[in-house]
């Protein structure tokens, strides 16, 4: 009998004990017949740390990785190709490694966030504010682009691309129908933290989407739905994206 061929996946991120991803392929490769795939968690302190994984990728079956914050672009000097849209987008959530061992970078996030956002849309969501400006507001981003719905980041600081939460009040709410929180606040464990934000001028006309899972209702999407706003969190996009991260993995 022919052994099995071992397909090694796996996390790349930082601090990433409770991870979606090794809960979300695990539970794949149990169901299904996925014999001698495994997924586990290469949790690094720095991204130096990314070359001694992929060294021996080859003998080792490592087939693909998921990248989480914070390394989305901290990895892209490291890979030796990028797909078209994770070079537009700046930021990669998908690594494969081919049978030589090259490694190429996509980003699946766009896609994740874009297929949750979509059913809630109606025709006055025509703007958003993007909470964040680190690797996962750049797919959020893409995404709004593609759906024709304009954007504003909000950063701690005012930046050339971005306003700050000050500058926030109840004409920005008149304007912004779409809160988009990409930031990290409000993640377990410190699930007691929110974007500074007016939250008195959310409504029913609002969604607060945010891309945190655990919990799985924030204090971002709490406050925003006791003023009647259409709230989602990250979970649904989550499930998007790795099954789009899957069909890359095995085309």
């Amino acid at each position: 009998m022919a052994a099995i061929e071992k397909k090694r996946f796996g996390l790349l991120g930082k601090n990433i004990s409770y991870s979606f991803s090794k809960g979300y392929f695990t539970d794949k490769f149990n169901t299904g017949d996925f014999s001698g795939c495994s997924y586990e968690n290469f949790d690094i302190q720095e991204i130096a740390g990314f070359i001694q994984i992929t060294k021996d990728a080859e003998s080792s079956g490592l087939k693909g990785l998921n990248v989480t914050i914070p390394y989305k672009e901290a990895v892209i000097p490291f890979l030796d190709k990028l797909s078209k849209k994770a070079a537009k987008i700046g930021a990669v959530n998908t690594i494969t490694v081919s049978k030589k061992g090259k490694l190429k970078g996509y980003n699946t996030d766009y896609y994740g966030f874009q297929k949750a956002l979509e059913p809630l849309l109606q025709p006055h969501h025509k703007k958003a504010l993007i909470l964040g400006t680190g690797g996962a507001s750049k797919g959020v981003a893409y995404a709004l682009e593609e759906l024709g719905i304009l954007y504003t980041f909000v950063s701690r600081e005012a930046k050339e691309n971005a306003i700050d939460y000050s500058q926030i009040n109840a004409t920005t709410f008149t304007n912004y129908h779409i809160i988009i929180n990409s930031s990290p606040v409000g993640t377990s464990p410190n699930v007691d933290a929110f974007p500074l934000l007016p939250y008195q001028y959310f409504t029913e006309k609002h969604i607060a989407f945010d891309l945190i899972y655990n919990p799985a209702e924030t204090q971002f999407l709490k406050k925003a739905k006791e003023q009647g706003a259409q709230v989602k969190n990250g979970l649904e996009m989550l499930v998007f994206q790795a099954e789009k991260a899957w069909e890359i993995w095995n085309k």
